[in-house]
């Protein structure tokens, strides 16, 4: 069952908008924020450690299993695709936003996208509804163990509403690219655990007042355990290096997510997720969200999927449902 899929597609453009800047929290909340982010931080880590740990004894388990195969199957690459009868189980990075650690098979192509999703805020009486049409994460895969993505906004119109203002804005247009290099450390071709790493950049090609005109970057940590009773479970760590809003200057964001998936009834799957976003940035506060969603496997390379994103911090997105669809060529 195929659970992942880049938040990337899903950021709401407005966090790059010249919007009125919030004010910082009062001492209380900010101590309060930031014990609870070191509570969530703490916590990831101590499962992470514990989940590789318990990996790394189990993959050793089956390394003599699956030396060979893993052995065969790296003489496959771009120019020499690995063939059908070889090819891993599809894995995609969506519909959840914790990604996928398992790699597109060598000289094969996966599309995902979302066919539409739309993002609903309202906050200090500003309402933000934004569309999304169509936005694509294209990957190829370049060996057995790496595959290079490219994920773009194809086009996006949002409106900002300001009832005490009496104003409303509305933007249309492309927006930003995102380059990332998927490399898988273990895993990939069986086992209780996978892992990988995946450095990315981002590149301006938005239209006027959908982005910041930065390039950005930073690096992404999936890893995926099988559980028992067939249930799947996904942690990701991430790090962020953005441009501030208002002023000068970078900052860096932690990104932690951990998502659990089952199937319910034949191709029929789902999963729940918590993300969670801490930023450095001055006066910046917390995003939290749960996220509930279904795939539905068509044939073993065309999967279908919905979900809808629940904001539960004030800083977080109201709601943001979707409908998506990913191929494998």
């Amino acid at each position: 069952m195929a659970l992942h899929r880049s938040h990337l597609l899903r950021e709401s453009p407005r966090r790059h908008r010249a919007l009125p800047r919030r004010q910082a929290p009062p001492f209380a909340n900010e101590f309060l924020r930031l014990g609870v982010y070191w509570i969530l931080r703490s916590t990831a880590a101590i499962v992470v450690l514990t989940v590789v740990t318990h990996g790394v004894l189990a993959e050793a388990e089956a390394v003599d299993e699956s030396i060979n195969a893993i052995q065969d199957k790296s003489r496959y690459h771009l120019f020499n695709p690995t063939p059908a009868g070889r090819m891993r189980e599809m894995s995609t990075d969506r519909p959840d936003k914790t990604e996928s650690p398992y790699t597109v098979d060598a000289g094969h192509v996966q599309l995902e996208m979302d066919l539409a999703n739309v993002t609903l805020d309202l906050e200090d009486g500003v309402r933000t509804r934004t569309w999304n049409i169509a936005p694509v994460n294209f990957k190829v895969g370049l060996l057995n163990n790496a595959d290079l993505q490219v994920v773009f906004d194809s086009y996006l119109h949002e409106q900002v509403v300001d009832d005490a203002a009496q104003t409303r804005e509305t933007t249309s247009g492309v927006g930003d690219v995102n380059a990332r290099l998927k490399i898988n450390l273990w895993g990939n071709d069986g086992g209780l655990t996978s892992f990988a790493m995946m450095p990315f950049m981002k590149v301006p090609t938005h239209s006027r007042g959908l982005g910041n005109n930065a390039v950005e970057g930073g690096v992404i940590f999936p890893l995926a355990v099988a559980l028992p009773g067939k249930w799947d479970m996904g942690l990701m760590t991430e790090f962020d290096f953005l441009r501030n809003e208002a002023v000068s200057g970078d900052h860096t964001e932690f990104i932690n997510l951990i998502t659990f998936g089952h199937d319910i009834v034949g191709k029929l799957g789902g999963y729940v997720e918590f993300y969670s976003n801490v930023s450095t940035e001055r006066g910046s506060r917390w995003v939290g969200t749960v996220d509930l969603g279904l795939t539905y496997g068509l044939t073993e390379n065309i999967q279908l999927d919905a979900g809808c994103n629940i904001g539960v911090t004030r800083s977080a997105d109201d709601l943001q449902p979707f409908l998506g669809l990913s191929v494998r060529f």
